[in-house]
């Protein structure tokens, strides 16, 4: 069984990722076959769209398959991983450029490297089951894939709070945080496709959209912008556990199981993002980060903690009283000279 799908159907060309056993997670394989695909449809007279779907019921995409890049840093092969996370990246850059609309159909786990597939397109629908998050601080990363500029992006400090804690996001929630646009029920979608496909045309994702359910976001929002003020992980930290009520309480809790390494270095990057708002430049500066983590910082052991030994109990570099100083989110996000991310296919 092929883990990708690609093909033409009429005016449309199809993406549907066909991993539901791995819950879609994207293989360099796929990144590549993804790109070649773009690139063919690019200028072709009779695809008129693209239409990016998933097998299965549970999810659209988990994000990328981190088993395998856990086995080549515990085989010494750094530059497999690298290569990887330059080619996705590259792709999430080209979906946002597309000339021809994209559609993403974005349902169950949507994580990771699903929302740089899916989340930076023309068209992100949203259904019913959708669950979307940015959960990297909890394995040591952080919020790659252009997700620190989808969540720079997200009103008052509510990029902050999903980063930080990882939290999921239904239909209603990814709307007003800035991952999706339109709500479509499930059940809609086929028609929908079959619409997009014989027509060439988007008519059928106005006529099915649906209000989506109401964000509980809104009663959160005045203490996600108190707790969740500044750039400055340790300030933070401090209100959290200062703070008498649940949500602060079961905020803190959240913030204790993720890298203090990483969730420092997410805030610097979200404050960047903030400041020149380009997705080709937030991609950068997370490469850098990435690149370095397969050598340094918590990645490694975060995978084993979460993913392979699911002990849950990651032993972090860094603690709640030893936190990670300027200095070292400063040489994690440094420029890499000859090996920064660039965007020529020879690099």
């Amino acid at each position: 069984m092929t883990d990708l799908i690609l093909g033409r159907d009429r005016r449309a060309g199809r993406i549907t990722l066909n991993r539901p056993e791995a819950l879609n997670a994207l293989t360099h394989g796929m990144v590549t076959s993804i790109r070649d695909a773009l690139k063919d449809w690019r200028d072709a007279p009779d695809v008129d769209l693209i239409v990016i779907d998933a097998k299965g019921d549970r999810a659209f995409c988990a994000g990328g398959d981190i088993a395998t890049l856990y086995s080549q840093i515990t085989t010494g092969d750094l530059e497999s991983g690298r290569a990887f996370w330059r080619d996705e990246y590259r792709m999430n850059a080209e979906l946002s450029d597309y000339p021809k609309p994209v559609i993403a159909l974005l349902k169950g786990f949507t994580m990771g490297g699903g929302v740089g597939l899916g989340c930076h397109v023309r068209h992100r629908i949203v259904g019913q089951s959708a669950r979307i998050a940015m959960p990297e601080c909890s394995i040591g990363l952080v919020p790659d894939v252009g997700g620190t500029l989808l969540l720079s992006r997200a009103p008052g400090r509510l990029g902050a709070y999903l980063a930080l804690t990882a939290e999921r996001m239904g239909p209603g929630e990814a709307i007003v945080a800035g991952f999706a646009d339109r709500h479509i029920a499930e059940q809609e979608w086929p028609a929908v496709v079959e619409d997009l496909c014989e027509t060439g045309r988007l008519g059928a994702l106005t006529k099915a959209a649906k209000a989506a359910p109401t964000s509980r976001f809104a009663d959160q929002a005045a203490a996600i912008d108190r707790l969740f003020a500044g750039d400055d992980l340790a300030q933070i930290l401090t209100r959290l556990a200062a703070d008498p009520t649940p949500f602060a309480a079961e905020c803190a809790a959240k913030l204790a199981r993720n890298a203090p390494l990483a969730m420092a270095a997410t805030l610097q990057l979200l404050a960047m993002a903030r400041g020149d708002d380009s997705l080709r430049s937030a991609l950068t500066r997370e490469y850098r980060f990435s690149h370095r983590s397969l050598e340094q910082g918590d990645f490694a052991e975060g995978i084993r903690a979460r993913i392979i030994e699911k002990d849950n109990a990651p032993r972090w570099h860094h603690g709640p009283n030893a936190l990670p100083n300027p200095a070292e989110v400063a040489a994690m996000l440094a420029p890499l000279g000859s090996s920064d991310l660039t965007w020529r296919e020879s690099a």
